[in-house]
């Protein structure tokens, strides 16, 4: 086995880098600098053609985008470390909708309120009854997860996968910007502060 990843701090790279941490499997991190233009180079281009990252090559086959990487990984590595659950159960039906759920929707809806908000973007590129849609869209999102989490300590029940792994890390991104406090949804407050006393977040989230 031989895996090199890929990754920017403070990028959807950390969905990914939690996962490899959670895992405990051996991988060589590769740090790009994105204002540097390292995803652009052609040496990278020809792993991802879109230029971004994550990107995770595992024995010699480059993958890209970060929700389909951390499924991948889950698959391959994490049931029998219990932190990916086995195809055909509930669990795992629960695991990959709530990684899509992520990746599409929650995602869409937050880097539309980031393009219409952010002090970074042109004020002429804005639109702010978009970016007040968008949060509307963001916060009723952020509803249905609470709401899911009431009953349970995770997302696909008792037990921590790499899909708490993945939504944990989009919302401790959200939270530098798009949604700064989640004391609105208590449920969901619990659950990523239980996510992010893991050793495995502790150990990537300083960059």
């Amino acid at each position: 086995m031989s895996i090199k990843f890929y990754f920017s701090p403070y990028s959807s790279a950390v969905r990914t880098h939690w996962a490899l941490e959670e895992l405990g499997i051996p991988y060589e991190g590769v740090r790009m600098d994105l204002k540097a233009g390292d995803q652009k180079k052609p040496d990278f281009l020809k792993l991802n053609p879109n230029g971004k990252v994550p990107t995770l090559v595992d024995d010699g086959v480059p993958y890209f985008e970060s929700a389909a990487i951390n499924i991948y990984l889950g698959e391959k590595y994490g049931v029998a470390k219990g932190l990916w659950p086995k195809a055909g159960t509930q669990a795992h039906g629960r695991a990959m909708s709530w990684t899509v759920w992520a990746a599409a929707s929650l995602l869409n809806a937050g880097t539309r309120i980031m393009i219409n908000t952010s002090p970074e973007v042109p004020d002429e590129q804005k639109n702010a009854a978009q970016g007040e849609s968008a949060r509307k869209e963001f916060e009723g999102l952020l509803d249905l997860l609470d709401a899911e989490l009431k009953d349970k300590p995770y997302v696909t029940g008792d037990s921590f996968t790499l899909a708490d792994a993945l939504l944990a890390a989009d919302l401790w991104w959200y939270q530098m910007g798009v949604v700064p406090s989640l004391a609105r949804w208590p449920h969901i407050q619990a659950w990523t502060a239980r996510c992010m006393e893991r050793p495995a977040f502790k150990r990537i989230s300083t960059g």
